[in-house]
This record gives structure tokens, C-alpha cells and sequence, in this order.
């Protein structure tokens, strides 16, 4: 088995690396993400489905893999790359190391490449499809199995990472932000709050913070019809996160179409591009995403502004309706949008992710406003 991984991107852009994790070849849209910590929760994260990730923090492991912080039950990423990859973690909750783990799960790694050089590859020319292999180091034959590979725009990756059957939540894990996530907001009371939560490929820390604020979380797959949800009983729908291209999802997005004006909506990331596509919006691509733990928006209804986290490569242009809706967040960065609500219907979303673990935790107050629209729906008052 050789010792040099090679990456190859559509471009005919190269770069050299030794293997780590799992040997193989594997294809998908090289991105890039710059939190300094999380890469569990980013290997874990369903949204990255289809994706090749590349860390641009250059010590990568160091404090191992546990199973409390996974946010799914494997890997999801098609490979990882970094710059270094720490073989001995330190930690006290770790159960492994990142190279055995990704080992144990067949994920490509590299390591050894200069991360820098492939995120300014990445933000002059745009995400781009690749290749990244530890066992064929042939360039003719990686662009082969590269051009034979399928893409990432208008391909349906939410079917690959929804759960098959609907489920109930009953981890009784704390979502990590702690007890005292939303002080005086709660869920519970003599009949829980019941969300049915449409499975995109959810974070389980959005279903543990929804949880511990006392609400009956019943999980569905995506390509459940509105009629069976309102057979629920639900006092609100949640529409979650997920990878690929939102447009693709056709069939929830019809589907969401029916329930706006019937129960609240609250969606996150892929949710938050369904909602703005059930209502006549439209969505596009981004050139290099926003992938990272340190996105500034600003809360344009609040005033104030916010450190978030985010994941999407896709942006929502809700200029066609605009009548109907209202723009809530926007990105300080580049102008784009990042949250809308209806105007007349309580139904809204955020292209980021305020359940975010391991943080940041600014926006997390967003469920707080779910928690008292459905409290509202149901004739408590907004508590």
C-alpha cells in the first residue's frame, strides 16, 4: 500500500498528501471549514453528505472522538483532509483517536497538505467536484473515476441520510449549552408541546434542545405527506438541516407547502431553503458556501448581532414573494440572506445554526420563540 494520497479536483488541480483513516478513493464537492474545534460534529454532520471536508485549522485530533458529541450515528463525509492529523489525544472523554475512528468507518483521510492553498484555491474559483485517493495515485486514472463520478447540484442526497421510519426522541442526554439554555421557556407543562420533526438528515442536538425544553419530539422522514403529520397532533413542525441541493426535494417541499397557516414552522439551514422554496422563493448556489463556527449575522427584528455557526453552500432569494415575507437575519459578511419569516403565518427559518454544539450558542433563543408560537397556537399566550 503506498504511503502518498493525492486530491484531484475537476480543474485539473492537484495536491499531495499522505494517507490517514481509512485507505480508499472516494469523490465528492471539496469545501472547506474554519472552526478551530468541532470536527466531530462536522465529520457527524448529515449536511455534509456528498462532501469532501477540508479543515483549515492545521492540528486536527487532538482531543480524540467520543460518543457523546457525535451528531449522528457514523461519519458522513465522503473524506476528510488536513493538515495534521494528532494520533495521541489528550482528553479525558475520548474513546478514540480521529485516525482510528475514521479507519473503523471507512473514511479517507489526508494529511500532510497545504489546507491554506486549497481554501484560496476554493474562494478565487468556487467549490469544486474531487477526487481524493490513498490506493490509485495515477492522475489519469483519478480523472477517469472523477469524470465517471456523479455530482452535487441537482442530486437528491436527502433520501441517503433521513431516517426510514418515524421515531420518537427520548435521549434524555442535556444538550450541551447546558441546563439553563432557555431560563423560563419551556415546552412541558400537563400536555407537552408535540414538534414532528421532519428528518432531513437532523443534528441530534437540535432534537436534545428541543427535548430538554419539555416538547414531545416525534422525528419523520422527509418524504412523509402533510396529511400524516397533521394526523400527529403536532403543535408545531420543525424542518431540519440536510446536505445537497434543496431543490431537488421536491416532494417536501410540496408538502410544506400545505402546512404553512395550519401549525408553526420553524426551520434550520436545509429546512430554511425548503420553507423559502414551498413559498415561491428560489434558491442558488453559492460560490464557496459558509461553512465555519464564526459567521457574523445580524438580527434585523432585535437589532443585535450574533456569532453563528453554519453549513450550507446554497442561498435562498425570496424576491419573487416578497409581499409574503419578511428578511429576519442577514449575513454581515457577503449581504446574503440568512433567516425570513412570513408576514402573516408563523412560519419561519435560519440558514444558520443556533442549536450549534460546541457553540456558538447566540442564537440559541430561537427556540424560545418556536416554544411560545406554539403555546400561542394552542391558546396558552406567549409565555
Amino acid at each position: 500500500m503506498t504511503e502518498k494520497a493525492l486530491i484531484l479536483l475537476e480543474d485539473g488541480k492537484h495536491f499531495t498528501g499522505t494517507p490517514f483513516g481509512a485507505r480508499g478513493t472516494a469523490t465528492g464537492e471539496l469545501v472547506f471549514n474554519t472552526s478551530m474545534t468541532g470536527y466531530q460534529e462536522v465529520l457527524t454532520d448529515p449536511s455534509y453528505k456528498g462532501q469532501i471536508v477540508t479543515m483549515t485549522y492545521p492540528l486536527i485530533g487532538n482531543y480524540g472522538v467520543n460518543e457523546e458529541d457525535l451528531e449522528s450515528p457514523r461519519p458522513q463525509v465522503e473524506g476528510f483532509v488536513v493538515r495534521e492529523c494528532c494520533r495521541y489525544p489528550s482528553n479525558w472523554r475520548a474513546t478514540a483517536s480521529l485516525d482510528d475512528y475514521l479507519r473503523e468507518h471507512g473514511i479517507v483521510g489526508i494529511e500532510g497538505v497545504d489546507t491554506r492553498a486549497v481554501t484560496r484555491h476554493i474562494r478565487s474559483l468556487g467549490a469544486k467536484m474531487c477526487i481524493v485517493s490513498s490506493e490509485d495515485t495515477d492522475l489519469a486514472s483519478l480523472k477517469a473515476k472523477l469524470d465517471a463520478a456523479p455530482g452535487y447540484v441537482g442530486v437528491d442526497l436527502v433520501a441517503e441520510v433521513a431516517c426510514a421510519e418515524p421515531y420518537r426522541w427520548t435521549d434524555p442526554r442535556v444538550p450541551p449549552m447546558g441546563r439553563g439554555v432557555l431560563p423560563g421557556v419551556s415546552g412541558g407543562g400537563e400536555r407537552p408541546l408535540r414538534v414532528v420533526a421532519y428528518d432531513c438528515g437532523i443534528k441530534r442536538n437540535i432534537l436534545r434542545i428541543l427535548a430538554h425544553l419539555g416538547c414531545e419530539v416525534v422525528v419523520v422522514p422527509a418524504n412523509t405527506t402533510a396529511s400524516r403529520v397533521l394526523g400527529m397532533g403536532p403543535d408545531g413542525i420543525f424542518l431540519s438541516n440536510g446536505p445537497g441541493d434543496p431543490s431537488a426535494v421536491t416532494y417536501l417541499i410540496d408538502e410544506v407547502a400545505k402546512l404553512v397557516g395550519v401549525k408553526p414552522i420553524f426551520g434550520i439551514c436545509l429546512g430554511h431553503q425548503i420553507l423559502g422554496l414551498a413559498l415561491g422563493g428560489r434558491t442558488f448556489k453559492l460560490k464557496f458556501g459558509h461553512r465555519g463556527a464564526n459567521q457574523p449575522v445580524k438580527d434585523l427584528r432585535r437589532g443585535n448581532i450574533l456569532i453563528t455557526a453554519q453549513n450550507h453552500g446554497f442561498c435562498v432569494d425570496l424576491e419573487a414573494v416578497a409581499a409574503d415575507t419578511e428578511p429576519t437575519f442577514v449575513n454581515l459578511n457577503d449581504g446574503t440572506l440568512e433567516g425570513f419569516r412570513h408576514r402573516r403565518y408563523p412560519a419561519y427559518s435560519v440558514q444558520f445554526h443556533p442549536e450549534d454544539s460546541p457553540g456558538p450558542h447566540d442564537a440559541v433563543y430561537l427556540f424560545g420563540d418556536f416554544i411560545r408560537d406554539m403555546r400561542a397556537g394552542r391558546g396558552e399566550g406567549r409565555v
